[in-house]
């Protein structure tokens, strides 16, 4: 294998581990429990911290889910149900704000104040599983007449201020508030897609800590969402800004995303690099590598320096100045300056300083995205499994779901999920179809090996555009053979007698108590009636 196709796609597992994997399995499932005792604050002024039922306490829940995941490698199952805790805000319009990841997938959801005997019913009103907030509603509104919204700052606190964190850990039923200072502002990855301002702490932040409010000064700063697993209080806080955005994009019942700019950059700081560009020794700012777009209408252009985005001045190394001291990397100032899904840059190029209006997405559409909130679709024909490619499939192999051996057996396959994985489609419609899980036992597969997380590339010689599509050319064949052939090196073909593998379906299902072929969307599909006489030219699966 080609080393650096090698290294490219060890660092996509890498990526996947920490960064692209869904909030319900990130870190807080990995960390200890916290003390269950009320840790009192006598230092901080009393403002922050009251105790005996202070505004802060009483604004602050506990959040109960019960959830089921999808099985990502039987995606004609959900997992065993789960018990989730974690910790909620109240916040105005008589709404509680909570983590994503601890009602996503969640058949129940109900919350419970400090010292309360009951349980009350909520429902998810609005989530964004890419930032990891949550807004849930309650059947009885009448629990917010005696628990306020905690109020939020406007300002970003500053590094060292001093901070509280709410909330219900593990290992205690009562609220538990623990003390420290604020230790970093960035602008850092939130998911693969999803980028903002986050705030690091040196409190302790536990499992069961999530969705509990971080407070300075009586007011709420942030929201607590995850910390640094094997390390010692380093805790992670999505701030007021980014709540604000998130809040704004739900007003109309459904979250939009956030403005993204998906040029690709690389800084400025090689003397080499500055001479090649022919940049003035005044000039700072941050070179575009890759443009997002090559098309010639397309604002900008390889080897553009970016000197200011809005009227935020960026160095060589791709950082603005923000509030107070803080330094961030200039594509945070994408959700601040954007207006109409275009942000203005100034850039140098080839000599001359322009401006520029360059489209921003908040609505990016991957080849292979991530499932968030949707079970994974399927279907099922004869011995194999069909299923879409996803993120998350991805990230059980990076997170040793098949352990270390398949992993490497999947980099050495030089599959397209990996090979295109972060790339949008080529086509409208475009998705990758892999073999989700091993064969069926069936006597048709004698011989083979086992394909299991194979991505297809033709069946009967038709390049196969998305699950929809192969189903097509399943159901409209006539011919003898069914023949499947796959995109990974060295894969083999698998070559089925037509009628011996659609006659095996049923029994298959029937031996292994499987209740449905495929799922809900896919089954219209397969059982509608062809419309387009050229299906199996390649001409339908949109």
């Amino acid at each position: 294998m080609n080393l650096l196709l090698r290294n490219r796609q060890l660092a996509v597992f890498l990526c996947l581990a920490c960064v692209l994997a869904p909030p319900q399995i990130k870190v807080f499932a990995q960390l200890s429990s916290a003390d269950d005792q009320k840790t009192e604050s006598p230092d901080l002024p009393p403002a922050v911290h009251k105790g005996n039922g202070s505004v802060e306490e009483k604004s602050v829940v506990k959040v109960f889910s019960t959830v089921r995941y999808p099985d990502l490698y039987k995606p004609w199952l959900k997992q065993a149900p789960t018990e989730l805790s974690g910790s909620g805000v109240v916040i105005e319009g008589r709404r509680i704000l909570s983590n994503a990841h601890l009602v996503l997938y969640a058949s129940q959801v109900q919350i419970q104040g400090d010292q309360a005997g009951d349980k009350l019913t909520a429902t998810v009103e609005a989530m964004a599983p890419g930032i990891d907030l949550a807004v849930l509603k309650l059947d009885d509104g009448t629990f917010f007449d005696s628990h306020p919204p905690l109020p939020r700052a406007k300002v970003m606190p500053d590094v060292q201020d001093p901070v509280l964190v709410y909330g219900f850990p593990t290992g205690g039923s009562s609220i538990s508030v623990t003390k420290g200072i604020v230790s970093r502002i960035e602008f850092a990855p939130y998911s693969y897609s999803v980028g903002g301002l986050r705030i690091q702490i040196d409190a302790a932040v536990n499992h069961g800590n999530g969705g509990g409010p971080a407070v300075a000064g009586g007011k709420m700063i942030g929201l607590a969402f995850s910390f640094l697993g094997g390390t010692q209080n380093i805790g992670y806080i999505i701030p007021c800004e980014e709540i604000e955005l998130f809040l704004q994009s739900i007003a109309d019942g459904h979250y939009h995303g956030k403005p993204v700019l998906l040029d690709q950059c690389q800084t400025l700081e090689n003397a080499a690099l500055r001479s090649f560009l022919n940049v003035d020794p005044a000039t700072r700012g941050i070179v575009v590598h890759r443009p997002y777009s090559d098309e010639p209408e397309y604002p900008l252009k390889q080897w553009d320096v970016i000197t200011a985005i809005g009227d935020s001045p960026v160095d060589d190394q791709g950082l603005v100045k923000g509030e107070g001291n803080l330094r961030v990397f200039f594509k945070y100032m994408v959700q601040k300056v954007a207006r109409n899904g275009k942000v203005p840059l100034t850039v140098w190029r080839k000599g001359k300083e322009i401006h520029v209006e360059v489209p921003v997405r908040s609505d990016r559409h991957m080849l292979i995205p991530a499932l968030e909130s949707a079970y994974p679709d399927f279907f099922i024909c004869g011995p194999l499994v069909f299923s879409s490619a996803t993120a998350d499939y991805l990230v059980g192999f990076a997170k040793g779901t098949y352990g270390g051996t398949m992993m490497a057996t999947l980099v050495e396959s030089g599959t397209p999920m990996l090979n295109r994985y972060g790339e949008e489609p080529a086509f409208e419609g475009e998705r990758l179809v892999l073999v989700s899980s091993p064969f069926f036992p069936n006597k048709l597969t004698k011989g083979y090996s086992n394909p299991s997380s194979s991505v297809v590339k033709t069946v009967n010689s038709i390049h196969v555009k998305n699950l929809r599509h192969l189903v097509e050319i399943l159901r409209d064949s006539k011919e003898k053979y069914i023949t499947i052939e796959f995109g990974n090196r060295g894969g083999e073909t698998l070559v089925f007698p037509r009628t011996e593998l659609m006659a095996a379906t049923d029994d298959i299902l029937a031996d292994n108590g499987i209740r449905l072929q495929g799922s809900p969307d896919i089954l219209s599909v397969w059982n509608a009636k062809p419309t387009d006489k050229d299906a199996q030219n390649g001409k339908s699966g949109h």
